[in-house]
């Protein structure tokens, strides 16, 4: 069930030297600390995942943060996809 009216989510994929550099960790605090929910996860192709919801203004801030991610990270690209709220409880690492 989509939750706050005014809420948006973004799958967001983003690449280069993002695992094993503690990305995932980061970002669920970066997320917390925001309000923002979701999660994070890596995908197989050395790729990381999320999808963020919450205020526009929060997520704005999430997708920022992503283009830099942790000290030892490496981005090359951060491509996102606007999708359906689903009211999910929390920010969790999967």
């Amino acid at each position: 069930m989509p939750d706050s009216i005014g809420a948006i989510r973004l799958r967001v994929v983003v690449t280069g030297r993002v695992q094993g550099v503690f990305f995932r960790d980061r970002c669920q605090e970066e997320a917390r600390a925001l309000g923002v929910r979701g999660f994070v996860r890596n995908r197989a192709d050395g790729a990381v995942e999320a999808e963020f919801e919450g205020a526009e203004a929060a997520v704005e801030r999430m997708i920022a943060w992503c283009h830099t991610g942790p000290p030892r990270a490496r981005v090359d690209a951060v491509n996102t996809e606007r999708i359906a709220t689903v009211g999910e409880p929390g920010f969790r690492v999967r």
